[in-house]
C-alpha cells in the first residue's frame, strides 16, 4: 500500500507537468474584508459557466488556472455581499478583492461556511467548522463563551464530564488531539481544571476540527486536529470589543500600525470571582488570566509577516498550605511569500511552553515540571491547475521534557532537592498532499507523510534483566516494578532510540447528483508523545513523556465512509458517517501505578492496543429564523492489554475492556430562534451514556483491615448524563452600525437542575457501618448574565 501511494503521488506530479498548456492562464490574489483588511479563509471563488472553482487558504490567498476565455466569476462568503464579475483571461491576472458586510446578523448559528455545490464535490470529510458567532450563541456554564464546550455539541466529540479538561474524538483519548493556535501546539486547553477553555472567542478568526480524513500536513497525534487561527487585526481603523460577566471579563483591541499596511491585535481575559471569597472569610484563590497578541505586516504584494503569541496562567490556592500555577506560552513568527501566482509558501518558527508549578507550604517544597518545544516548519501550496493542487513541506521539532524538579522552600525543610531525569527528543516530518479532480463527479485527495522520531541522550537510563521494566509475580498474579540491574548515561547528542513511520492518507468523493455525494477516507497517523495520567481527563499534574526504549509510538489506522446531502437549496443538510479505528501501542497502567514523581515510569506501564467504531448523524437547518442542528453518535471504544506471554494475565485477563471515554449514545440538539430584531433565543440539550467506571463488587478482611475487591476494569458506568441550557440575547439598538454597539446575554445552565454524577465513591456509613455509594455532582442550575460590546 505504501508503494502504491508513492506511485500515485509521483504519477500525478508527472501528469501535472503536461497541464501547463499555452492556452491556460492563472487568476490569483487575496480576498479580505473591506472594513478591516482582515483576510478571509474559505471564500468560494466559482466560475459557474464551466462548473469550476476554488477557495481561499488559511491566509486568504487563492489561485486557479483556466483555459483562455471570458468567464463569470462569483465570489461568495457567509455574512458578506457576493461579488459577480466578468473576467477575460488572455494572460495571468492578479485580483485582490474586498468583500463588504451584509446587513444580516453575523451571529447566526451555522457550523460550516455556507455550503456550495463545490463542497459537496470536495473529498474532504469528517471536518467541522465553528464561527465565533456560533460559539458565542451557545449557552454555557457561568456565561463564558467556550470553544471546547461548543465542539462537544458536534457528532463524535465528547468530554469526560462537567469541569473535566480536554475532549474526546471518536473514542480517542484527550491527549490524542493535536490542538494548534496559529500553528503552535497547545498542551493544556483548559482554564480552572476544565471550567473554561484557553481560547478567547473574540480573537478567533477560523476554527476547524478534523476527526478523520486528516491531511498529510498534520501529524503527531492519532485522534483529531483542532486547528485555530487568530485574527490579524484591523489595518484601517481602531476598534475594541469585549464582555463583562459575573465571573470573568475580556477586552480585545485592534487597529492600524501603518494604515492598510500593518496592524495589531491585543486581547486579554481574566476571572475575578476569587476577589469575593474574603467576604465569606475564605482565604482561597481560583482564577485565570490570558493574553492574545498579533502583529501583521504587509511588506508588499508578495510578502507578509506575522508575529503572534499567547500567554495564559491559572492560579489555585488553599489558604497558606497549597498553591498551584500552570499555563501555556506560545510565540510564532510566520512569513508568507508568493514565489509565483501558483506557488504560495509559509515559513514558521514556533516556540511552545507548558509549565506546571506546585507549592506545598505544609511540607515546605516547590514542584516544577513542563514541556517545551521549538518547531521550524516550511509549507508550500502549489496550484498546478484547476484540477490538481499540491501541498508539501517539512517540519522539525525539538522537545525538552521536565518531568519534575523538587526544591525546598526554606532552609529548615526536611525535603532534599530532587530532579527527575530530563528527557529530550527530535521529531521530523516531510509530506506531500494532492487534491485531484478526476471528473466533474469524482474527486480525490491523497498524500503521504514520512515522520521520524529520535529519543536523544539523557543523564541516566535504567537497564533491566531481559529488558523487562515490569515483572509479573506468578504467585500473586500481579504486575510489579522491575528492579534495575544497571544504568546507562548518554551525551545529549546521542540517539537512544529511533522510529520511522510512513503515514499514507487518502479520500475520495463521488457526486451522485447536484445535491448529494458519497465519500470515503483512510489515514494512518503516528504519535510519539504520551500523556501519563491516572484520571479520566487530563489534569495540570499530568506529565508528557516521549517514546523510547520501553514506550513505543502509537500507530492508528482509520477508515470512514459517509453520505452527504443538501435540501431546499442548502436550507437543510444531512451528514452521515461511519468510522472504524485500530490503534497499536496504547499504554495502560498496572494496578497501583504511581505516576507522580516517578523517575522510572516504564516500571508501571504496559503496551496494549485499541479499537473504536461508530456511526455519526448530523442534520442541520442553515437558514431562516430558526437554525440549528441535531447530532447523534452511536459508538464503541475499547482497549486490550494482553499478557506478554502465556503465563501473564495482562490487564482484565487480556480481554477487551471499555476505555474511560467510551460513550455508547451521544445526542445533542442545538437551536437558535430570531424572535425579532432585538431578541435571539438559544438552547441546547445533551444526553450521553454514563462514562465507564470500576466499582467494588465485594470485600474481604486481611489483618483486621477491610479490603475492597473490584470488578473488571471499566465494566461499570456512571448514571446517564443529560441537561438543558437556555440563553437569550438582547440587542437594545440592533440597527446601530457605528459607535458603541452592545448586547446582553442572559443564560441558564442545567435548567432543570439535573445532578449529573462526576464520580461515585464507596464508603462505610459512619452511623450504621453499612457500605454506601456517594455521588459527587459539580453543577446544578446556574444562571448567568453578561454584557458584550464593540466600538
Amino acid at each position: 500500500m505504501k508503494n502504491l501511494f508513492l506511485g500515485l503521488i509521483l504519477a500525478c506530479m508527472f501528469f501535472s507537468m503536461s497541464l501547463n498548456a499555452q492556452n491556460k492562464f492563472t487568476v490569483s490574489g487575496t480576498i479580505s474584508e473591506e472594513s478591516s483588511n482582515e483576510t478571509l479563509i474559505g471564500v468560494n471563488i466559482i466560475f459557474p459557466d464551466i462548473q469550476s472553482g476554488t477557495t481561499t487558504n488559511e491566509y486568504g490567498f487563492y489561485s486557479i488556472t483556466l483555459p483562455e476565455g471570458t468567464y463569470k466569476m462569483v465570489v461568495s462568503y457567509l455574512g458578506f455581499n457576493t461579488i459577480v464579475e466578468t473576467i477575460t483571461l488572455s494572460d495571468n491576472q492578479n485580483r485582490n478583492l474586498s468583500l463588504t458586510d451584509t446587513l444580516e446578523n453575523l451571529d447566526e448559528v451555522v457550523i460550516t461556511e455556507n455550503i456550495e455545490k463545490l463542497n459537496i464535490k470536495a473529498p474532504q470529510m469528517s471536518v467541522n467548522k465553528l464561527t465565533s458567532g456560533t460559539i458565542k450563541a451557545i449557552p454555557v456554564v457561568l456565561g463564558e463563551a467556550d470553544i471546547i464546550k461548543a465542539i462537544t455539541l458536534l457528532p463524535g466529540v465528547t468530554t469526560a464530564g462537567e469541569a473535566a479538561s480536554g475532549f474526546n474524538v471518536r473514542g480517542g483519548a484527550a491527549d490524542q488531539n493535536l490542538i494548534l493556535l496559529d500553528e503552535a501546539t497547545i498542551y493544556n486547553s483548559s482554564h480552572l481544571f476544565g471550567f473554561f477553555s484557553v481560547f478567547n472567542p473574540d480573537a478567533i478568526k477560523d476554527l476547524k476540527l478534523y476527526k478523520g480524513g486528516i491531511p498529510a500536513r498534520y501529524g503527531g497525534r492519532v485522534s483529531s486536529v483542532l486547528d485555530i487561527y487568530q485574527k490579524e487585526g484591523n489595518s484601517k481603523e481602531f476598534h475594541a470589543n469585549g464582555g463583562i460577566g459575573l465571573v470573568s471579563s475580556r477586552l480585545l483591541l485592534e487597529g492600524p500600525l501603518v494604515k492598510d499596511k500593518a496592524s495589531f491585535l491585543l486581547g486579554g481575559r481574566s476571572s475575578y470571582a476569587h476577589l469575593f471569597l474574603p467576604l465569606f472569610d475564605l482565604d482561597n484563590k481560583a482564577y485565570f488570566y490570558d493574553l492574545n497578541t498579533k502583529l501583521s505586516f504587509n511588506l508588499n504584494d508578495n510578502n507578509n509577516i506575522y508575529f503572534s503569541g499567547y500567554f495564559g496562567r491559572d492560579v489555585f490556592s488553599i489558604a497558606d498550605t497549597f498553591e498551584n500555577v500552570y499555563g501555556n506560552t506560545v510565540l510564532n513568527f510566520r512569513w508568507n511569500h508568493l514565489f509565483s501566482d501558483k506557488i504560495f509558501s509559509n515559513l514558521s518558527l514556533i516556540y511552545s511552553d507548558y509549565y506546571y508549578g506546585l507549592k506545598l507550604n505544609f511540607v515546605e517544597f516547590d514542584w516544577d515540571s513542563g514541556i517545551k518545544n521549538v518547531n521550524l516548519k516550511y509549507d508550500f501550496k502549489h496550484y498546478l491547475s484547476n484540477k490538481l493542487k499540491l501541498q508539501y513541506g517539512l517540519n522539525s521539532i525539538y522537545y525538552a521534557f521536565n518531568p519534575g524538579d523538587i526544591k525546598p522552600t526554606v532552609e529548615s525543610s526536611g525535603i532534599n532537592p530532587f530532579k527527575l531525569t530530563q528527557k529530550y527528543a527530535f521529531e521530523n516530518a516531510v509530506y506531500v498532499d494532492a487534491e485531484h479532480k478526476i471528473t466533474n463527479n469524482l474527486s480525490l485527495s491523497y498524500g503521504l507523510r514520512l515522520s521520524t522520531f529520535h529519543r536523544l541522550g539523557q543523564d541516566e537510563l535504567n537497564v533491566y534483566a531481559n529488558d523487562e521494566a515490569v515483572t509479573f509475580n506468578e504467585d500473586f498474579q500481579i504486575y510489579e516494578k522491575g528492579k534495575p540491574i544497571d544504568s546507562e548515561s548518554f551525551e545529549r547528542s546521542d540517539v537512544i532510540e529511533s522510529f520511522y513511520n510512513l503515514e499514507p492518507r487518502a479520500a475520495v468523493a463521488y457526486q451522485l447528483n447536484s445535491n448529494s455525494s458519497v465519500k470515503a477516507s483512510y489515514n494512518r497517523m503516528s504519535q510519539y508523545l504520551h500523556l501519563l495520567s491516572n484520571t479520566n481527563s487530563p489534569t495540570p499534574l499530568d506529565v508528557w513523556t516521549p517514546s523510547g526504549k520501553y514506550i513505543k509510538p502509537q500507530l492508528l489506522d482509520q477508515y470512514a465512509v459517509g453520505y452527504f446531502k443538501d435540501f431546499n437549496d442548502n436550507t437543510f443538510s444531512l451528514e452521515v458517517e461511519s468510522f472504524y479505528k485500530t490503534l497499536k501501542n496504547r499504554i495502560d497502567y498496572i494496578d497501583g501505578a504511581d505516576l507522580v514523581a516517578n523517575n522510572a515510569i516504564e516500571q508501571v506501564i504496559l503496551n496494549g492496543k485499541g479499537r473504536a467504531y461508530g456511526l455519526e448523524f448530523l442534520f442541520r437547518k442553515n437558514e431562516g429564523r430558526f437554525k440549528g442542528w441535531l447530532a447523534y453518535t452511536l459508538s464503541k471504544s475499547e482497549q486490550q492489554t494482553p499478557g506478554r506471554n502465556a503465563t501473564e494475565t495482562g490487564i482484565n485477563n487480556g480481554k477487551w475492556y471499555n476505555t474511560a471515554y467510551d460513550k455508547t449514545h451521544d445526542i445533542s440538539l442545538t437551536g437558535s430562534y430570531d424572535l425579532n430584531e432585538k431578541w435571539m433565543l438559544n438552547a441546547n440539550f445533551l444526553f450521553q451514556t454514563g462514562q465507564p467506571a470500576t466499582f467494588p463488587n465485594g470485600q474481604y478482611q486481611y489483618g483486621g483491615v477491610t479490603v475492597p475487591s473490584y470488578s473488571d476494569r471499566n465494566s461499570d458506568r456512571l448514571p446517564v448524563y443529560h441537561r438543558l441550557d437556555f440563553s437569550a440575547t438582547y440587542t437594545p439598538k440592533p440597527t446601530r452600525k457605528s459607535g458603541l454597539q452592545g448586547y446582553w446575554v442572559f443564560g441558564v445552565y442545567n435548567a432543570y437542575n439535573r445532578k449529573n454524577a462526576a464520580s461515585i465513591a464507596f464508603r462505610a456509613n459512619e452511623d450504621t457501618g453499612a457500605n454506601e455509594a456517594s455521588q459527587l455532582s459539580i453543577f446544578g442550575l446556574i444562571p448567568s448574565i453578561s454584557y458584550n460590546f464593540k466600538f
